[in-house]
């Protein structure tokens, strides 16, 4: 099972019905195979998501956030991972939202190396 434990990542790309963009930053736990995470940046003013992660280090999650306009979105999100050559992980995801007008998108995010 993959372990994001402490990582940190960012979007490099996301539908246009998406509130993330390359300002919003990531930063995963992950304790056993449930992992969480808090965001903001953006768009975002803060933001949660919870998830369980399988084998493959697939993740099925949900997620809330409040934007920048007061409001509180929600969402469900799959993501897929993918090892860059440089060792990072990349993030394909897949969500939609369960608030608003419960549109589709995908999105990608990208493991930033601590220095």
């Amino acid at each position: 099972m993959k372990n994001y434990n402490n990582k940190k990542f960012r979007p490099v790309s996301n539908t246009e019905n998406g509130e993330t963009s390359e300002e919003t930053f990531f930063h995963y736990f992950q304790n056993g195979n449930i992992l969480t995470c808090t965001y903001s940046g953006g768009q975002i003013v803060h933001g949660h998501l919870i998830g369980l992660v399988d084998e493959s280090g697939n993740i099925d999650m949900r997620y809330h956030q409040i934007n920048n306009q007061g409001k509180l979105m929600t969402g469900i999100c799959q993501s897929t991972p993918e090892i860059l050559k440089d060792g990072r992980i990349r993030l394909h995801e897949t969500w939609q939202w369960t608030s608003g007008d419960g549109s589709k998108g995908s999105s990608v995010l990208e493991e930033v190396k601590s220095e």
